[in-house]
């Protein structure tokens, strides 16, 4: 065991950043030669899920902040691939929609993306992804509701 008293090998949240980085390194490499990233990619899903999100939505469906969302909305803007109005039609918040342009890009980008995620879940029977799926559910439901334990 580690002075910190975390045994690396054992540690479900050292195991959790691992896959994490695997991840993220193997969405990127499908994503690159479409042009994305994997945050202009979950924006596009986000939209063609639930079109009209705003700024801040789409901010936290992505996990980035409000202004890192702003300047992709107005990147995608540019290229075509969404549109918000001129003015907000209630309040401040201008809502967000796909364009056919982006909804083709989406398409190529969600192909890549679920033959990444069928990759990691190969070696796994349908029970145990079912079982991994509420496990990881259920962490995260506990990091949220449960306050920190600072153990002083």
């Amino acid at each position: 065991m580690s002075q910190g008293g975390i045994e690396l090998e054992t540690s479900m949240g050292y195991l959790l950043k691992e896959v994490s980085s695997a991840l993220r390194v193997a969405m990127e490499d499908v994503l690159r030669p479409l042009g994305m990233s994997i945050t202009h990619y979950s924006c596009l899903e986000l939209l063609a899920q639930r079109p009209g999100l705003s700024n801040s939505e789409l901010a936290r469906g992505t996990f980035v902040t409000r202004q890192s969302m702003n300047v992709l909305l107005q990147t995608l803007e540019r290229d075509g691939e969404v549109t918000r109005p001129a003015e907000a039609p209630v309040g401040k918040a201008l809502p967000t929609r796909l364009t056919p342009r982006g909804r083709r890009n989406l398409t190529r980008a969600s192909a890549a993306v679920r033959a990444v995620e069928l990759r990691m879940l190969a070696s796994l029977t349908e029970a145990e992804q079912s079982e991994a799926s509420r496990a990881l559910r259920a962490m995260a439901r506990s990091l949220r509701e449960a306050p920190a334990e600072t153990g002083r």
